[in-house]
């Protein structure tokens, strides 16, 4: 397991979706980060709290860039020394790229971005030398590298997240949500006048709705699917999936619902799990 990654290389190799990965991979990321500052960076890192920590070091950071070799020595004699990953790519797919972002090469000279690449490459000679690990991505989507970062510096752990949530039609969709589903089909107890001032927390507002059969019936159906799609979604690296349950207000049915699901899904999935209530708190109106 790899805590402290450096990841260096090539302006256009994907080193900016590389640090969108590791991200996901739950790892604390400081991109573009002069590299005489990673050994104070790391111990205000781990200080905070955050045991996996991963910096890019890349020539954007100008003539400081040239004390990257003396740094990476420094954390290694101190017993910091950081998995070095460096990202690389053909000159033709380097020149492609830049071409379709038109953005400018951090080191653009004379004669534009092709005697950049050349310049660069030189730069960093020694670092590519020295790294632990080097991903060519000449022939890698996003897709592809995703896949290949997760299988390098995965805990094994689902990395997906899954937040299940309530909310009332009345004011809106959820913005966040991947899966929405509308359980106003359901037997509604605002029309209970027990149950009413209740929210759908309660145990007798719970009992209500879960206790009719449409709703039996709905759970019965909605259970196999996630256990279906959850894993494939993960197969995505999709890094946070949300499912949104709606009713009318967002009161009753749907906070029911919504925790109903996610007792359920916290007996199959592996990964994080999060309930969260949007409106439930908004009062009296029909829900």
């Amino acid at each position: 397991m790899h805590d402290f990654v450096v990841i260096t290389g090539l302006s256009g190799s994907g080193k900016s979706q590389a640090v969108k990965a590791f991200e996901d991979l739950g790892y604390y990321t400081l991109d573009s980060l002069p590299p005489a500052l990673m050994a104070t960076a790391l111990d205000v890192c781990r200080k905070g709290g955050h045991h996996r920590v991963a910096f890019v070091i890349d020539a954007r950071s100008g003539a400081m860039f040239a004390q990257a070799g003396a740094a990476l020595d420094a954390l290694a004699g101190a017993g910091n020394g950081p998995h070095v990953l460096f990202f690389d790519a053909s000159d033709e797919v380097l020149l492609h790229r830049y071409s379709e972002t038109r953005h400018r090469h951090p080191l653009e000279a004379q004669g534009g971005v092709e005697p950049s690449i050349a310049n660069e490459r030189a730069l960093l000679t020694d670092l590519r030398v020295r790294a632990d690990k080097v991903i060519d991505t000449t022939h890698l989507t996003v897709r592809d590298l995703r896949h290949t970062l997760h299988s390098l510096y995965g805990t094994g752990r689902s990395a997906m997240l899954v937040h299940v949530s309530s909310f009332g039609y009345r004011y809106g969709l959820p913005p966040a949500a991947d899966l929405v589903l509308d359980v106003r089909f359901m037997e509604n107890p605002f029309y209970r006048a027990d149950l009413r001032p209740l929210s759908g927390s309660d145990p007798s507002v719970r009992d209500f709705v879960l206790g009719h059969p449409a709703t039996a019936e709905f759970l019965g159906r909605i259970e196999p699917f996630l256990r279906f799609a959850l894993p494939r979604y993960e197969g995505e690296r999709k890094a946070r999936l949300g499912i949104a349950f709606g009713c009318t207000g967002g009161r009753h049915r749907s906070v029911v619902i919504a925790e109903e699901i996610a007792r359920r899904i916290g007996t199959f999935w592996p990964g994080e799990l999060t309930v969260a209530h949007r409106d439930r708190d908004r009062g009296g109106q029909a829900s």
